[in-house]
C-alpha cells in the first residue's frame, strides 16, 4: 500500500512540475505589410488548445517549453513557432499566392482570376463530385450566376436546356458552345424518335477536372462567331509527377419521383362522373353502362386501379469510375474506365454506359512537348415515347381507375383478339409488345504538342477529332398499339464528324513586376460532316423477326448528308501595369460557308479594362478591404443558322406516279449574314478580412441585331406553296444583375465552413420583328416589346358563383380605345393578350461546405421565381368530364362548384359541354420554387488508419439529390415540359412530363 502512496506522490509532482512549466505568451500577429491580421487561429499542436488574435491581430496563450505553437489564416502560408522560454512571440505571415491567384481557363489559355477582366465563373471538380446524375450539365444547376439549367424533363435522356445570360436568339441556336479540352464539341440533337436527346450522356463527369463559364463579351470573343450563348469550357483531369495513384469510385443508388399527383380513385370517379352526367340531364344509368366498357373480364365495381403507380417506379443507378494517374518528369498519364447503369423513375426507361480515357504529356526535350487526350464511350438507351404519345406510359394516368391494368390471364388489358378495352391505348401493351433503343458511340481526341520558340514565346498546335455515331433500332409488335400491319421495324444510323485544328502562338513579356504582356495570335478550322439514313420495314412472320431483312415490305426510308465549313484567325492581348491597371482586348474573324460568297467573312472585336483599386496607395494599408477591383468591356459575338445552306436556292428530289424528277423547295438569300449580339458587363470584384469575404456584382446589355427567321413567301412570288427564305430581320435585347458572395465562416485547424450564394436577375425584350408582325406557335408568341415566347392566351376570370359558369376577361377594345374588362361565359367572344413568360427573373443557389476533422458535410438550395407553366393537358386533366373519361385531378373534385353562392375557381362540371375547359390562364401557373439540389455526408478514415491499411484515402459518403422541393405549382414539377413540343418558339407547356427523380446514393471513393 505504500508503493502504490508513493506513484501517487510521485505522480502529482510531476504533474505540478508541468504546470508549473506552462508560461503565458502573448505577441502580435502581422501579414508582410505590417497590417495587424485579426482572426488568426494560434493553437498548441497536438492540443485542443488554443486561440485567436483579437481587431489589432494581438494574442494571448498559455504554452510550455518545447510545445509548437501553430499559426494559420486563410490565404497566408501556415507557420510554426516552437517555445523556448519566451514571453513574447510575434509572427509575420507570408501569403499563400497558390490560395490568392486562382486560375481560370479563358480559351487559347490561362489566366489568373485577379487580373480577370472578363467575366468567368469556374467550377472545381469537388463541386460536382458525387451527384448521381449521367448529365455533365445537371451537375452544374445552381453553381454559376447568370446561367440557368434545366433538364426538360425526368427521362435519364431527357434534353437539357442551358442558357447563359438569357436567350441571345430567336431561329438560330439558343445553347452554349461547348469545348473539351480546347476542342469544340458536337451538340446538336441527333435524335431521330422524336424527343430531343442530349448528347452530353457521353462525357463521364468523372473524368472532369473543372469547368469554366464564359459569359461576357470579353470573355467569349476569342470564340467569335460561336460564342453568342456563351461558351462552357470543360478541362478533363490529368496526370501529375510522382508516385502512381490508383482511385476507385464505387456507388450505389435508387430514387423515386420528386411528386406524385393524387388523382381520383374509383368511388371519387364514379361519385363525379355521375353528378357531371346529372348536371346535364343524363339517364341515372348511364354510368352504370359506359363503365363497364372498360372492366376487362372483371366487374368494375371491384376495381379501384392506381395508374399513376403503373406508370413510375423504383429507380436505381450503379456507378464504378476506376482511375491510374501518375508519372516522372518526362511523362505522366491520367487513365480511366467507368460504367454507369441506370433504370429511370419511368416504366421502360433506362440507360447503361461504358467509357475511358487516356490522357498523356510526355516532355519529348527542354523545348518540345507532346501529348494526346482521346475518350471512347459506349451509350445504351431504353427510350419511351415522347410526352404527347397516347403509349407514354404517363399518359396512362388517363385511364379510367375502374379500368384493369391485366385481364385474369395475365395479358394487358386491351390485348387483341380478347374483346377487351381501356379509355386509351394500355401503355402495358407497348411495353410489352415494342421497344426502341438508341445506341451512341463517341470518339473524342486531341493530339497536340508545344514548342518552346524562346523562353517567352510558344506555339502549340493541336488537332482534334469528334465522331458521335448514333444507331436507333424501335420495333413494334403486331400485339402493340396502333399497329395496323404485322409487326413494324424502324432502323436508322446517324453519323456526325467533326475534324479542328488550333495553331497559336502564346508571347509572354514581364518587366519584373512593373508590368507585364500576354499576347495569343492564332487560327482555327473546323469541319463538320454529317450522314444519316433510316428505313423501316412492314410485315413480320412473327414477333421474334425484328430486323429489318425480316420485313414483307419496305415502306419507308430516308437518307441525307450535309456538311459545312468554318475557319476563323484570332488575337488577344492581355497587359497589367503594376498589377493595379488592366486591360484585355481581342479580335477574331470569322469565314463560314454556311453564307453566301459576300457575307462570309465577319470581325467579332472586344475590349475590356479593369482597375485594381485596393492596391491603390490610399487602400493598400487597409485592414478590411483586401480587394477591390472595378471591371467594364464591351463586344460583339455572332451566330449562324441551325440549316448548312440558307442562302442558297436548292432543288430536291420528288416523284409523281413511279417518276423520278426534281423539285425547287428553297428560294436563295445571298445577302444572309451573321445575326451579331453587342454585349457590355459592368463589374466590381470586392474582398474584406483578407477575403474571407469575396464576391462580384455584375450588370450586363446584350443586345442581337439582324435575327435570323424564316420569312413565308406569298405565293403571288411564284414560290411553292408555303415556301420560306432566310433572312436578317429583328432585333432582341437581354438585361441583368448577378450577383456572388463567398464567405469563409470557419476556419481552424479541425473546423471550416465555407458558403457561396448567387443570385442573377435577367430581363428579355424583342426590340423589333420582320414588318412588326406577332410570330404565334401554340400558346406562346413573339411581339415587339414583350419578352421571347410570352404566353399568349384568354385570360380566365373565374366561376360565376350563381351558376357555376365558367368565364373569361373579354379584354377587346371599346370605341374610345380602352380594354373591356367585361366577363363572358363564351369562350370565343374573349382576346387573348400576354399572360406570362416561360422564362423566370430571377434565379440562383446556395451553397453550402463544412469540413470537421475527418467529416465532411455540403448542400446546395436551387431556386427560381416569375416564371409560368402551362399545362397543356389541363383540357383532359381538370375538365370535369366536359372533354371525355379522364380521369381527373383530385383538386377538381375537392373544389369543384356545387351550389349556388359557392366561391370558386373550378367551375361545375358537366358531362360533354364545354365549361372552362379551352386553353386559357386556367391552366397557367406561376413556377416558382426552392428545391434542395443536393446534400452530401461523408467520412474519410484518419491517416493512422490508412497507414496501417497501406491506403491514401478511404472515405463513405452518403447524398440526396432533389431531396426537397417547396413550390405552389400544382402539377408534377415546375422545371417539367413537354419534351416532344420542345422548341426555340415553343417553350413553357408541360403535357404528361415526368417530374425528376429524387435520388438517395451510398458511395465510398477509394486511394492507393
Amino acid at each position: 500500500m505504500r508503493l502504490h502512496h508513493y506513484k501517487l506522490f510521485v505522480l502529482a509532482f510531476l504533474v505540478s512540475g508541468m504546470m508549473s512549466a506552462q508560461q503565458q505568451i502573448s505577441g502580435t500577429v502581422q501579414g508582410e505589410g505590417g497590417l495587424p491580421l485579426p482572426g488568426v487561429n494560434i493553437i498548441i499542436q497536438g492540443k485542443s488548445t488554443g486561440t485567436q488574435t483579437d481587431f489589432d491581430g494581438q494574442y494571448t496563450i498559455n504554452a510550455a517549453v518545447g510545445e509548437v505553437l501553430v499559426y494559420s489564416y486563410l490565404g497566408f502560408v501556415t507557420q510554426q513557432i516552437t517555445v523556448s522560454g519566451q514571453n513574447q512571440i510575434n509572427v509575420v505571415l507570408k501569403e499563400d499566392v497558390g490560395v490568392l491567384e486562382e486560375v481560370v481557363v479563358v480559351g487559347f489559355g490561362t489566366q489568373s482570376k485577379r487580373l480577370l477582366t472578363g467575366n468567368v465563373s469556374k467550377i472545381e471538380a469537388g463541386q460536382i463530385g458525387g451527384i448521381s446524375t449521367p448529365s455533365v450539365q445537371n451537375a452544374l444547376i445552381a453553381k454559376a450566376p447568370g446561367v440557368q439549367i434545366t433538364q426538360i424533363n425526368g427521362k435519364l435522356e431527357g434534353g437539357v436546356k442551358v442558357i447563359i445570360r438569357g436567350l441571345s436568339s430567336i431561329s438560330a441556336s439558343q445553347e452554349p458552345l461547348y469545348v473539351i479540352d480546347g476542342i469544340e464539341m458536337n451538340n446538336r440533337n441527333s435524335s431521330s424518335i422524336g424527343a430531343n436527346l442530349n448528347p452530353l450522356l457521353t462525357v463521364n463527369p468523372n473524368d472532369i477536372e473543372s469547368i469554366d463559364i464564359l459569359k461576357d463579351a470579353s470573355a467569349t470573343a476569342i470564340y467569335g462567331a460561336k460564342g453568342t450563348n456563351g461558351v462552357i469550357l470543360i478541362t478533363t483531369k490529368r496526370g501529375k509527377e510522382g508516385k502512381s495513384q490508383v482511385s476507385v469510385d464505387l456507388s450505389t443508388a435508387f430514387g423515386k419521383p420528386t411528386n406524385k399527383r393524387d388523382w381520383l380513385n374509383a368511388s371519387q370517379y364514379e361519385e363525379l362522373l355521375r353528378e357531371a352526367v346529372s348536371n346535364v340531364g343524363g339517364a341515372d344509368d348511364f354510368v352504370d353502362n359506359v363503365l363497364p366498357v372498360f372492366q376487362g373480364d372483371q366487374d368494375w365495381r371491384t376495381i379501384d386501379t392506381d395508374w399513376q403507380e403503373e406508370a413510375f417506379q423504383d429507380s436505381y443507378i450503379n456507378d464504378l469510375n476506376v482511375s491510374i494517374s501518375g508519372g516522372n518528369e518526362k511523362t505522366v498519364s491520367f487513365i480511366s474506365g467507368s460504367t454507369n447503369d441506370s433504370e429511370g423513375i419511368i416504366r421502360g426507361n433506362g440507360l447503361k454506359r461504358y467509357s475511358m480515357r487516356a490522357n498523356i504529356d510526355h516532355n519529348v526535350s527542354k523545348n518540345l512537348s507532346v501529348g494526346v487526350n482521346a475518350s471512347y464511350s459506349s451509350t445504351i438507351i431504353n427510350r419511351i415515347a415522347g410526352d404527347n404519345a397516347f403509349v407514354t406510359p404517363l399518359q396512362a394516368i388517363a385511364q379510367v381507375p375502374t379500368s384493369p391494368t391485366h385481364l385474369l390471364n395475365g395479358e394487358p388489358n386491351g390485348t387483341v383478339g380478347t374483346g377487351t378495352r381501356t379509355l386509351y391505348s394500355n401503355f402495358l401493351l407497348q411495353d410489352k409488345h415494342s421497344f426502341r433503343k438508341t445506341s451512341i458511340r463517341r470518339i473524342l481526341a486531341k493530339v497536340f504538342g508545344d514548342i518552346d520558340i524562346l523562353p517567352s514565346l510558344t506555339l502549340r498546335s493541336e488537332f482534334g477529332y469528334d465522331y458521335l455515331y448514333q444507331t436507333v433500332d424501335r420495333n413494334t409488335g403486331r400485339l402493340a398499339p396502333f399497329q395496323s400491319t404485322n409487326g413494324q421495324s424502324f432502323a436508322s444510323d446517324n453519323g456526325t464528324e467533326i475534324l479542328s485544328t488550333n495553331n497559336y502562338f502564346t508571347y509572354d513579356y514581364s518587366s519584373g513586376g512593373a508590368s507585364s504582356l500576354n499576347f495569343v495570335l492564332g487560327m482555327t478550322y473546323t469541319r463538320l460532316k454529317n450522314r444519316f439514313n433510316s428505313v423501316t420495314g412492314d410485315g413480320f412472320p412473327t414477333d421474334s423477326f425484328r430486323s429489318i431483312e425480316s420485313a414483307a415490305t419496305i415502306s419507308a426510308g430516308d437518307g441525307t448528308f450535309t456538311d459545312w465549313a468554318q475557319i476563323a484567325y484570332f488575337a488577344r492581348a492581355s497587359y497589367d501595369f503594376k498589377k493595379r491597371y488592366l486591360i484585355n482586348a481581342t479580335l477574331r474573324r470569322d469565314s463560314s460557308s454556311r453564307f453566301g460568297k459576300g457575307k462570309r467573312n465577319a470581325f467579332f472585336p472586344a475590349v475590356s479594362v479593369g482597375w485594381i483599386v485596393s492596391e491603390e496607395n490610399f487602400l493598400h494599408d487597409s485592414s478590411i478591404l483586401s480587394n477591390l477591383k472595378l471591371r467594364a468591356s464591351w463586344g460583339v459575338n455572332g451566330n449562324t443558322p441551325t440549316v448548312d445552306f440558307g442562302s442558297k436556292a436548292l432543288y430536291g428530289g420528288t416523284n409523281y406516279d413511279a417518276v423520278s424528277g426534281i423539285a425547287f423547295t428553297q428560294i436563295e438569300n445571298p445577302d444572309l449574314k451573321w445575326e451579331e449580339t453587342a454585349q457590355q458587363n459592368f463589374g466590381l470584384d470586392f474582398g474584406f478580412l483578407n477575403n474571407r469575404i469575396t464576391g462580384e456584382i455584375d450588370y450586363y446589355i446584350k443586345k442581337t441585331d439582324d435575327l435570323i427567321f424564316n420569312q413565308r413567301l406569298p405565293y403571288e412570288t411564284g414560290a411553292p406553296n408555303n415556301a420560306t427564305i432566310l433572312k436578317n430581320v429583328g432585333d432582341l435585347e437581354n438585361k441583368g444583375f448577378e450577383f456572388v458572395l463567398n464567405t469563409v465562416n470557419i476556419q481552424t485547424d479541425n473546423l471550416t465552413w465555407e458558403t457561396s450564394f448567387n443570385i442573377a436577375t435577367n430581363k428579355n425584350e424583342i426590340i423589333s420583328l420582320p414588318n412588326g408582325d406577332d410570330l404565334i406557335t401554340g400558346q406562346n408568341i413573339l411581339r415587339e416589346g414583350e419578352p421571347i415566347n410570352s404566353f399568349f392566351m384568354v385570360e380566365y376570370a373565374g366561376v360565376n358563383p350563381a351558376n357555376g359558369d365558367a368565364e373569361y376577361i373579354l379584354n377587346t377594345t371599346n370605341a374610345d380605345g380602352t380594354i373591356n374588362r367585361g366577363r363572358t361565359n363564351d369562350f370565343s367572344q374573349a382576346e387573348r393578350i400576354i399572360a406570362g413568360n416561360p422564362n423566370p427573373d430571377l434565379f440562383g443557389g446556395l451553397t453550402s461546405t463544412l469540413n470537421y476533422k475527418t467529416i465532411d458535410f455540403s448542400f446546395t438550395f436551387q431556386g427560381q421565381w416569375g416564371a409560368q407553366v402551362f399545362n397543356g393537358a389541363g383540357q383532359y386533366q381538370e375538365q370535369g368530364f366536359g372533354n371525355g373519361l379522364d380521369n381527373q385531378d383530385v383538386y377538381i373534385y375537392e373544389n369543384r362548384w356545387q351550389n349556388p353562392g359557392d366561391i370558386t375557381n373550378v367551375p361545375q362540371v358537366r358531362y360533354r359541354q364545354n365549361n372552362g375547359h379551352s386553353n386559357s390562364t386556367r391552366y397557367l401557373q406561376d413556377a416558382d420554387f426552392i428545391r434542395l439540389r443536393n446534400i452530401t455526408l461523408g467520412y474519410s478514415l484518419p491517416q493512422s488508419a490508412l497507414d496501417k491499411l497501406g491506403m491514401n484515402k478511404i472515405r463513405l459518403y452518403v447524398s440526396g439529390l432533389n431531396l426537397l422541393t417547396f413550390t405552389d405549382f400544382r402539377g408534377y414539377d415546375p422545371e417539367s415540359t413537354n419534351d416532344d413540343a420542345n422548341t426555340n418558339t415553343n417553350v413553357g407547356s408541360t403535357f404528361y412530363s415526368a417530374p425528376p427523380a429524387k435520388v438517395y446514393t451510398l458511395g465510398v471513393n477509394l486511394t492507393f
